[in-house]
């Protein structure tokens, strides 16, 4: 009420807030907001570690491969080299020895035995050799 009014006259300051003016909080947060993203940045790690230097050297140079091919009579060609049966296991103990170890890639031919393959198959585990692909032609 204001001095000097009448009681039952009544003013419209003497209204009750219904809300609360938020924009000084609203100035507030944002300032606090943008000192904080101002200064951590500056802020130190609390543990101090001596990090590795890496270099760009290749460190495994990964071997050629060895491919094994089977032609139509069943004969074993070891990177286009004709190879004899007795030969094979040891051509491929040898490959297998290489470290770090080639792939190994086997070429049948379609009209060759699959038993010609499968003795490929066979030595080339015996030898120890870990990666064996066939490789193939898609269709067209």
């Amino acid at each position: 009420m204001a001095f000097g009014t009448p009681n039952h006259i009544a003013d419209d300051n003497d209204e009750v807030m219904n809300e609360i003016n938020m924009t000084p909080m609203v100035d507030i947060m944002l300032v606090l907001l943008i000192i904080f993203i101002i200064t951590i940045p500056v802020m130190k790690h609390a543990v101090n570690i001596d990090l590795p230097r890496v270099s760009n050297e290749v460190q495994n140079i990964k071997p050629e491969t060895v491919r094994l091919s089977v032609d139509a009579s069943g004969q074993y060609f070891l990177n286009e080299t004709q190879v004899a049966d007795d030969e094979l296991a040891t051509q491929l103990k040898a490959a297998a020895a290489q470290q770090p170890q080639p792939d190994l890639h086997i070429r049948g031919d379609k009209a060759v035995r699959y038993e010609r393959v499968a003795q490929a198959m066979a030595a080339a585990q015996q030898a120890g050799l870990r990666k064996i692909g066939f490789i193939t032609e898609p269709k067209n």
